[in-house]
């Protein structure tokens, strides 16, 4: 491609310097720039791309894009937002994938992964070939590429996207975190569906006020454009909200009365859920083999928008069948033990109380929970997070999570100040020795639940990233290796 076909691309932007050269790629990383690359210097959270342009140009770069003219000697393209010239960019080199390719987004504090997974589901079922964006991999054709962001940047983005055209793909699902709306990393996406799933305090290290972490989850919405189609959850006290927000049609699921597409619950084991849908245009009994009101809500949200997007009620029925346990989301580890294990992702207090209250009525014993929270990260949520395992659980095993930079000690006294008195729990920094604590306290007709990494295969310190996984020490410590599969 010739750099000046890009340049029709990029409308607004002010050129000095310019002359014709053929283009291999597109760049936001000075350390990904090849010969024949156009690098864009994008401002980044803490760093800022233009101090690596001379690096791009020494790599091979044949032009950059930037926000203010740099003493260079290739093109330079000023733009006033480098990341939508970035993701214009993308789009015109990959051939405007998105014109192939229906995207349906999720965003939310909780269940974002697992309605991804459920609208994949809902589509195979429908006949459609998906891709899926998020936070444990990226998935396409027959590739699985372990994730980086929950959302990648605007020109991963639509490389990925091209590499689905090319295999095939019709449809896209992809989690959106509330950094990437704010951040801009979703510029060029055209989402033909979009979900909300729930807003509870999370990230506020970021956004610093549940507000701005609202108005970020609202971009989404207020952002959607001509045929799409949206659906809320109306059981969350921000869906009104969102509703509210977005510029497309609106379809509301829950389980309180009201809203357009609900569930009653017939029957849960931890097995699965048997239960009954009611949709704008549809009704139909439902087996799935989550559990939990949380699921079924996700499953009610991805029933919503597709129903919304013209996906058949059959294929809803039957997706939602086909769909188990996400990776790391309620995965019960089995080995033989006359009592339940079971692995969450579970780091917010809400989600604590949505994974608790789901395995409260399904354990005739005790329910222990194993549980830290991460460092570097809001501290005003750890004393919640031991509030609603008091409440809910009857022993809780304090460990450490991700400490990252932060003492471990130190985020556990956060914790600790949490429990009201009389709680029942037990302290044990080291995650390991905690696990296998928890899985020698169970006695028949127990739960254990270890919660907060879920799918992580690492554990961050000060001192570097180390190899832990919840599912493969629980295993270890009931006597049986978790398969290298799993």
């Amino acid at each position: 491609m010739k750099l000046s076909v890009l340049k029709e691309a990029l409308q607004g932007a002010t050129w000095t310097g310019f002359r014709d050269a053929g283009v291999t790629g597109v760049s936001v990383d000075s350390r990904r720039v090849r010969a024949g690359h156009v690098f864009i210097a994008v401002p980044g959270v803490k760093d800022d791309g233009a101090k690596y342009a001379r690096a791009a140009v020494e790599a091979g770069a044949v032009a950059v894009v930037t926000a203010r003219k740099l003493d260079l000697a290739v093109p330079q393209a000023v733009v006033a937002d480098a990341r939508a010239a970035a993701a214009a960019l993308a789009a015109e080199f990959h051939g405007h994938p998105l014109r192939k390719l229906q995207v349906i987004g999720v965003t939310g504090t909780n269940g974002k992964t697992t309605t991804t997974h459920l609208l994949r589901g809902m589509i195979h079922a429908a006949g459609g070939r998906c891709g899926l964006l998020g936070t444990i991999s990226y998935q396409f054709g027959r590739r699985e590429i372990p994730a980086d962001n929950t959302t990648p940047g605007p020109v991963e983005l639509q490389e990925m996207f091209a590499e689905m055209v090319a295999v095939g793909t019709t449809h896209c699902v992809m989690e959106v975190s509330s950094h990437a709306l704010h951040q801009g990393r979703i510029a060029g996406v055209e989402f033909a569906g979009a979900i909300f799933t729930n807003l509870t305090r999370d990230h506020l290290d970021y956004h610093r006020t549940m507000e701005a972490y609202r108005d970020a989850k609202a971009l989404l919405f207020s952002g959607l454009g001509r045929g799409a189609f949206a659906a809320v959850n109306l059981d969350d006290p921000y869906g009104a909200w969102m509703r509210d927000a977005s510029a497309a049609p609106v379809a509301t699921f829950g389980l309180l009365p009201g809203a357009d597409v609900r569930a009653e619950i017939h029957s849960t084991t931890l097995d699965g859920t048997r239960f009954f849908v009611r949709g704008r245009s549809f009704e139909t009994p439902v087996y799935s083999p989550l559990i939990g009101r949380h699921n079924i809500q996700n499953i009610l949200g991805a029933m919503a928008v597709l129903e919304g997007l013209g996906i058949p009620a059959d294929a809803l029925r039957d997706g939602a069948a086909a769909v188990p346990c996400v990776r790391g989301r309620l995965e019960p580890v089995r080995c033989g033990q006359p009592f339940a294990v079971l692995v969450d992702y579970a780091h917010t207090d809400d989600a604590l109380i949505n994974v608790l209250t789901a395995l409260r009525p399904l354990t005739p014993g005790r329910l222990i929970t194993v549980f830290g929270c991460g460092g570097d990260r809001d501290r005003g949520k750890r004393p919640l997070m031991a509030r609603a395992t008091a409440a809910h659980a009857d022993l809780a095993v304090v460990t450490s999570d991700n400490p990252r930079t932060e003492d471990p000690a130190k985020i556990i006294e956060d914790v600790l100040a949490g429990f009201p008195a009389g709680a029942a729990y037990l302290v044990e920094p080291d995650r390991r020795e905690a696990i296998r604590r928890a899985i020698r306290e169970a006695r028949p007709g127990d739960t254990v639940l270890i919660a907060g990494k879920g799918h992580e295969t690492y554990q961050i310190f000060k001192d570097g990233v180390k190899p832990f996984d919840d599912r493969a020490v629980a295993a270890e410590s009931l006597g049986r290796r978790l398969p290298e599969t799993a």
